[in-house]
């Protein structure tokens, strides 16, 4: 297999990426067979995986205008996977000019294509860590440099902790990573689930077994364990919901029913 030039040598070309799997999802073009191939693997059990996406993107951009509107302009965007149009600096220095954004990822690729999107942006920068490890995050020279923790902080984890064992207590990484942030910060996440899925579960889980076969396993939370990611935290109406169901900019009725797969919210810190 041929390497593009813009894949990183570090990285293994003939292993699967999350990132790049979700690149293809969402129509982009740095994939590789490899990829595509597990993607469509997934997609034989759950056909729906590419609105499932779409859907996620989209809260993305609303839930980051509703944050400018109430006067957040500081993002920190772990698990943003490979740069698409309409990106969170986008979105949020459209609404806000002179928002500041960091983007997290543990995936070179993304890291890689994120640092060349970003190279003319002093607003916007990006860092290779590992939402379980909070600490290397907030004491990264970028967020230092861009961040200021003492001012309210849209914290955004969308379609990355169903990547996060129990065994790695993602409850424990979501509340270090709040508990650094100010009054008034924001905790936006959606999280895949079984609850929603216009097929049965079971047929389902094929899609989830394919994850596992390729070392990231896909962990599918009920609405309940999904909500205990906000607990400390307000939830701004309409809740925690399927995604969208989430201050919709057309009529929820009009989606595809695979959008209503796993749940989306928005929470405050007092």
């Amino acid at each position: 297999m041929e390497r593009p030039a813009w894949a990183p040598r570090s990285i293994d070309i003939s292993v699967p990426s999350v990132s790049r799997i979700h690149d293809y999802y969402l129509g982009g073009s740095h994939n590789f067979e490899v990829d595509r191939e597990a993607a469509r693997r997934a997609m034989e059990f759950m056909p729906g995986l590419p609105k499932i996406m779409q859907a996620n993107r989209a809260f993305m951009r609303r839930a980051v205008r509703c944050a400018a509107a109430e006067g957040v302009t500081q993002f920190l965007d772990i698990g943003s996977g490979i740069p698409t149009f309409g990106n969170v600096h986008e979105v949020a220095q459209a609404a806000s000019p002179g928002a500041r954004v960091v983007y997290v990822d543990h995936d070179p690729v993304a890291v890689a294509h994120s640092q060349a999107v970003l190279a003319d942006h002093a607003d916007a920068d990006v860092v290779a860590a590992d939402l379980r490890k909070p600490h290397d995050i907030l004491s990264s020279p970028q967020v230092e440099q861009l961040i200021d923790l003492e001012r309210p902080v849209a914290l955004l984890l969308i379609g990355v902790l169903h990547f996060v064992e129990e065994a790695d207590d993602p409850y424990a990484a979501v509340a270090e990573l709040g508990a650094a942030l100010a009054p008034g910060s924001l905790l936006v996440l959606t999280h895949a689930s079984y609850e929603g899925i216009p097929q049965p579960s079971e047929r389902a889980e094929g899609a989830v077994d394919v994850y596992k076969d390729i070392r990231n396993p896909l962990i599918m939370r009920s609405r309940e364990k999904i909500a205990r990611f906000f607990e400390g935290y307000d939830m701004v109406e309409p809740g925690l919901v399927p995604t969208p169901h989430w201050r919709p900019d057309t009529a929820p009725e009009d989606e595809d029913p695979w959008a209503f797969t796993g749940f989306a919210g928005l929470g405050r810190t007092a």
